[in-house]
């Protein structure tokens, strides 16, 4: 599967407001420096000490939104 990884600071400039808001990200314990990713499907995980855990997903159109947002490509 490909993901495009990028820092929590850059998820939440990404997202719409119709997407995560910042209590779940809060609870989710992402700060602006946590190591995040999305995959194609738009699942966000984010990265613990012994792997990953999904917290959630973006809706329609992120592709793209994350590709600028991050200057990264799918891998």
């Amino acid at each position: 599967m490909s993901f495009i990884e990028m820092t929590g600071a850059t998820l939440r400039r990404a997202m719409h407001e119709d997407e995560l808001d910042e209590h779940v990200l809060a609870k989710a314990r992402v700060a602006d420096d946590t190591i995040v990713r999305v995959n194609r499907e738009g699942d966000i995980e984010v990265r613990r000490p012994h792997g990953w855990d999904v917290i959630g997903g973006l809706l329609g159109g992120f592709e793209e939104r994350i590709r600028k947002e991050t200057g990264l490509d799918w891998a």
